[in-house]
């Protein structure tokens, strides 16, 4: 496994070289450094794959140093691919550039030139239409903004509703409360008035009968 790492390594380093020349080459050089970096990236990625493998062969002890080296072979191949994606960009983008450049030199401009007229109104339409996209996107996004204030303000609302009824249940519950400390004293009463009834018969049913 250490071999396989020193030399994906190595190519890592070759393709970093690889890339300031290709940054820097013109001509025909372009495509064959162009080739020559693709084929040492697509190499780097089989190389990664195989240390993925052989690192599940790792001793314990190992096993984890081995799988960081092998992340971080894999994590500079994906910087790698990403500049080359990025070099290949600007290449293209100056190509077009100059093709264009050198076509509006060469190009002969002549009065009422059907063609110019052309490519004006294209550019005029083209323009309006952007124009328009961009006042649909302010009024969607305006029309969101509304949205949302009013989600606000609805979850304001039912959050002070939500307290008035917590309010108004803990009103009930002590009202309930109340009701049926009336009722119990309510029924007290009526058995100390009965009682007092009958004691009360009781004393003067003794009276008289002991009096007369």
């Amino acid at each position: 496994m250490e071999q396989l790492y020193h030399q994906t390594n190595r190519l890592i380093q070759e393709v970093q070289h690889n890339l300031g020349t290709y940054e820097r080459a013109t001509g025909n050089q372009i495509q064959a450094v162009e080739n020559e970096i693709q084929a040492q990236i697509d190499l780097i990625v089989s190389n990664s794959e195989r240390l993925d493998i052989l690192v599940n062969k790792e001793p314990p002890a190992r096993r984890s140093s081995a799988k960081m080296k092998a992340d971080q072979l894999k994590y500079d191949c994906k910087h790698l691919q990403a500049a080359l994606r990025q070099l290949q960009h600007r290449r293209y983008q100056k190509e077009r550039e100059d093709m264009e450049r050198d076509a509006l030199l060469t190009r002969r401009f002549e009065r009422n030139d059907g063609d110019t007229t052309i490519a004006i109104d294209a550019a005029l339409q083209h323009n309006s239409k952007l124009n328009d996209a961009n006042r649909d996107m302010d009024n969607l996004l305006g029309h969101g903004s509304s949205i949302l204030t009013n989600l606000k303000d609805q979850r304001l609302t039912l959050k002070n509703a939500h307290k008035k009824i917590l309010d108004i249940a803990n009103t009930l519950g002590l009202s309930n409360t109340v009701m049926r400390f009336i009722e119990r004293r309510t029924t007290q009463d009526k058995y100390i008035l009965y009682t007092g009834m009958i004691v009360t018969c009781v004393i003067m049913f003794l009276a008289w009968k002991y009096l007369t």
